[in-house]
């Protein structure tokens, strides 16, 4: 049977990419809390920023299994899932653009985006709102051909580097999405700081009297609604190679590592630890892979994608727990690979619906 995520070609172009142009910056970009500019128009000129968008719109073409070959490589040639989260915040922050069809959007946020001249994130967390998206309430009264806007956004991946911000608002048409740009639009109240993601810039945003046109109306609740299987199919995707990154890095690690005149791989429980690591990274990339190919169908699929996203971030929960655990005191230094997938990893489970979202989701499938 043909492996749809083989696409050798692409690992290499994405494996080369990385060594050169991540891994040596990582560490520095990790303490200046964001990426250059610089990286968004390298990763374009290869054509990494448009991979699953159609040429018509400036893209490389492919479909969801493009993208995930290409997060794969990246953490697993020694990149990062907050590497991830800030590079590539257009794969949430466009496809509302691209499916509206509006050709004026198109050409001023979705192409220069795609080029690495712009960098666009989605704005849809609000203080008091969590993971509550029928609750939104940012809102965007008519007034005449456009929307005055007014609210806060809270947890906003890229929003403190973000030229634009495609932003759910509440009309009297109920939630919509509309995509303000940064100049004359909102503001950067404050930049975040957290436990991991540390290279991933997030940022509160403030939208007072923002007069937006009407035409920048991208679509609404269910559109929005839609584009979360991509997203959480992404996200386990990290989580799987996360996992798989934790899991080679230890295993190197016990071979070389000698304690009392053995190897630790040599101990039994280390052993029966690593096949229990390797267990859980196979179950969690066979599901969600299986899954993503459903959905890259045209499946409209719920409750699988939530399970799919609980599964890999429970797998990723714990291999990076065992990672920094069999590398011992070297697992807690900032220095360690394991340390920074261990910090990262933790906001899995939380971004893209909550664990908690995502299982009431399968409840409500098994009525209940």
């Amino acid at each position: 049977m043909t492996d749809a995520f083989a696409k050798p070609e692409l690992r290499d172009l994405v494996r080369n990419f990385t060594r050169r142009e991540i891994v040596p910056h990582l560490a520095d970009w990790e303490r200046a809390g964001e990426v250059p500019r610089e990286l968004h128009r390298k990763a374009a000129e290869l054509g990494l920023l448009g991979i699953g968008f159609a040429e018509e719109v400036g893209g490389e073409g492919g479909d969801l299994t493009d993208s995930i070959v290409v997060t794969e490589e990246i953490i697993q040639s020694g990149g990062s899932s907050g590497l991830i989260a800030a590079l590539f915040t257009h794969g949430i922050a466009l496809p509302h653009i691209v499916d509206s069809g509006d050709r004026d959007l198109i050409d001023r946020f979705v192409r220069p985006t795609l080029r690495g001249e712009l960098i666009g994130c989605l704005a849809i967390t609000e203080p008091d709102g969590g993971s509550d998206v029928a609750g939104i309430r940012t809102t965007a009264k008519a007034d005449g051909d456009a929307y005055v806007v007014n609210g806060t956004k809270l947890f906003i991946t890229s929003g403190a580097r973000a030229d634009f911000a495609t932003t759910a608002v509440r009309t009297e048409d109920g939630v919509r999405l509309v995509v303000v740009a940064k100049d004359g639009g909102f503001t950067v109240t404050r930049t975040l700081e957290k436990m991991g993601w540390h290279c991933s810039d997030t940022a509160e945003l403030s939208f007072v009297d923002v007069r937006v046109p009407r035409t920048h109306d991208v679509g609404g609740f269910l559109a929005l609604m839609r584009h979360f299987a991509a997203e959480r199919i992404s996200l386990a995707v990290q989580c799987y190679a996360t996992a798989q990154r934790c899991l080679d890095l230890t295993l190197a690690w016990v071979r070389d590592r000698h304690t009392f005149g053995r190897p630790l791989a040599s101990r039994q429980l280390v052993r029966h630890r690593l096949a229990e690591m390797a267990r859980q990274v196979d179950v969690a990339r066979t599901y969600v892979r299986h899954t993503a190919l459903r959905v890259a169908s045209g499946e409209q699929l719920v409750t699988e994608v939530a399970m799919a996203k609980n599964t890999a971030v429970a797998a990723c929960d714990h291999i990076v727990d065992q990672a920094v655990q069999l590398h011992g005191g070297l697992g807690y230094l900032r220095d360690a690979e394991v340390e920074r997938h261990y910090r990262d990893a933790r906001i899995m489970g939380i971004g893209g619906g909550t664990t908690e979202i995502m299982n009431e989701i399968i409840a409500k499938q098994l009525g209940v």
